[in-house]
This record gives structure tokens, sequence and C-alpha cells, in this order.
């Protein structure tokens, strides 16, 4: 699921495309994309925009009129552009097996924007809210962890009880975590992800305030300069619009998150994961649990007393083979 970061980088390219454009049209593919049906879709059209915005994991296009179209890519929704000279080769919807990729297509006077989503469960959601007090509704209440204090950012984690890892992407704690980059601020701030909440230290939660912070921001920055969206001198550049597989969950730089197997960048202890229901949790053994092997709940059931419980008892013949880091979404097949 695009986090922070990507979601920031879609806003910001956006931005550059369509803040004080038109919106000539609205074609709505998916049949469960729309989630509103008052005003109708057709009212955003051939309005103005008058800003991009992030609100958590969604993606807001602010029209005239106090109009607000939002969108959540969830797991596999990405966006895709086309200038306005490429607009005749992105008229069909594309079609694979499992249904239509193309979930709805955004007209501007500057070019299309396509919300694709593969795979056949359809989670994409659009929302087209009046107000922006009605759209503000939809965000999950969670605090904004690149601007607030260390304090809020406490008051915010300890709220539950409950592991830092189902913390950090809760959306009602903290705004646009997921799973992905949860993994690198807890290896960042070298913390288990199974650690509890409530049991942190005032400086241990300082110190994963500033793990997040420097994370996130980190990456904002790479990816920034990744799309070309700030130049050497860090001076705003027009960049260019994600392709195709360059929104991911499972980026060359991570330190943990999809490097099941590899080596820790700090200490060089093989990553570990934890793998349930549709996320996985990867973290390092050296830097985060003190040479522990946290239990997996299928796979330590299944082995029992032979689960391994540190490295040491890990590196013997019975070692599970590490694989690759894997796709966060089905490849799209179409060309």
């Amino acid at each position: 699921m695009p986090e922070l970061p990507d979601v920031t980088i879609y806003v910001e390219c956006l931005s550059r495309r369509v803040v004080a454009h038109t919106l000539e049209s609205v074609s709505i593919r998916g049949l469960n994309l729309l989630r509103t049906f008052e005003p109708p879709v057709e009212a955003a059209e051939r309005r103005r925009v008058a800003g991009v915005e992030r609100l958590g994991k969604r993606i807001v296009l602010a029209l005239e009129g106090d109009l607000f179209l939002v969108m959540h890519l969830m797991i596999a929704g990405r966006l895709r552009w086309a200038d306005t000279g490429a607009r005749a080769g992105a008229v069909s919807a594309r079609k694979t097996r499992t249904g239509t990729i193309d979930q709805a297509r955004f007209g501007f006077d500057t070019g299309v924007l396509t919300l694709t989503e593969a795979g056949t469960k359809k989670r994409a959601s659009l929302h087209l809210m009046q107000g922006r007090e009605a759209m503000s509704e939809l965000h999950r209440g969670g605090v904004d962890v690149l601007t607030c204090s260390p304090e809020a950012f406490a008051r915010a984690l300890r709220a539950e009880n409950r592991t830092l890892k189902r913390s950090l992407t809760d959306p009602r704690l903290f705004d646009g975590i997921g799973n992905a980059y949860s993994d690198e601020i807890l290896h960042a701030a070298r913390l288990s992800p199974f650690k509890q909440s409530r049991s942190l230290s005032e400086a241990e939660s300082d110190s994963l305030h500033a793990a997040s912070v420097g994370t996130l921001t980190r990456w904002i920055d790479t990816l920034r300069r990744e799309f070309g969206l700030i130049d050497e001198n860090g001076r705003p550049a027009p960049g260019r619009f994600p392709g195709p597989g360059e929104v991911t969950a499972f980026r060359p730089g991570f330190a943990v998150h999809g490097k099941f197997g590899h080596p820790c960048p700090v200490c060089l202890a093989p990553v570990q994961r934890i793998v349930y229901a549709e996320n996985e949790c990867n973290y390092c053994p050296g830097c985060q649990t003190e040479g522990r092997i946290l239990a997996d709940r299928s796979l330590s059931r299944l082995l029992k007393s032979d689960w391994p419980r540190t490295l040491e008892e890990r590196e013997g013949p019975a070692r599970i083979v590490a694989r690759g880091p894997q796709p966060d979404v089905p490849p799209d097949p179409t060309p």
C-alpha cells in the first residue's frame, strides 16, 4: 500500500500538472470504486483544481466550489499520468483475465490521470465530498509524525498497550505509516516490533519519534530526487510521474523490509520475518531483539521444539532458505 512518502510523491507530481487547470471529465470504470452518490460525480467536471493534498494515505484533489475528490489506493491501486499528446493511446480500458485494471480516468486540459488496480480484490475507493468538514471525516485521526512533538507522539503511542508494529500502523494513532516503513522505522530505532508500547521508557519513545521523522523524511527526499522533483541543489523541479512498478513496498535501499535472509546493513545479521494475514514483519535480530528469533505463529507451532530461538540455533543445517524480496502487487500484464 502506498504510504506517506509514496503518497507525498504522488501529491507533488500531480500538483505540478493539474493545479490551476481544469478537470474536464471523470470516467468511473470500477464497479465498487465510487463510495458516494451525493453530490454526483459529474459535479466535479469542468471545475478548476485549487490544490492537491494528502489526507493520511489518501490523495485529495481540491476543486473550486469547495468540492473534494478523495482517492484511497489501498494495496494494489496506483496512479498513471499521460500528457495531453498521449491521450489517443490511453482511450481504451486495459483488461486482464481478472478484469479491468483501469478503475477511473480523470481528463484534464493538461493530460489524463488513470487510477489502476491490479488483482481480483478491488479495494481502492473514491469519494466526492462537499465541504472541507465533510472531507475531513475520512481522516482516521492519527497524528502527523512529521509535525507532532515528541510528547504528542508519546501520547498517541501509549493510547493503547499494543505492539510497536501494530501501533505505528494504526491510522487512528499515526498518520500515513504502513507495513513497509514501520519495519524501517523500528530498525532505525533498534526496537523490537513486538515490544509493548506502554513499556517504552521516555528515552525509547523519543528515539522512536526521532527514527520515525528521520526515516520518513529521508525517504521523501530520496524519492523526490529519484523522480526529479528536486534538483542537485535541492530546489523544486518539474520531475516525472512514477511509472509502472515504481511505487512499491520493496525498495533496494531498505534496511529490513523485504530483505528476509539478507545481511543487516548495520550488524550483518540475517534479516528475519514473521508472516501474518496479508502482511509480514521484517526485523534484524542483532539490532532489535538481542539476537532472539521471534516466534512465527504458524511455522513455530509446526516446528515446536525445533523452532530456532537464537541466531546461533538458526545457523545450523536446518536453516530455512531465504528468498528474495517479493512484489507488493501482481505484475501488470499489459504493455
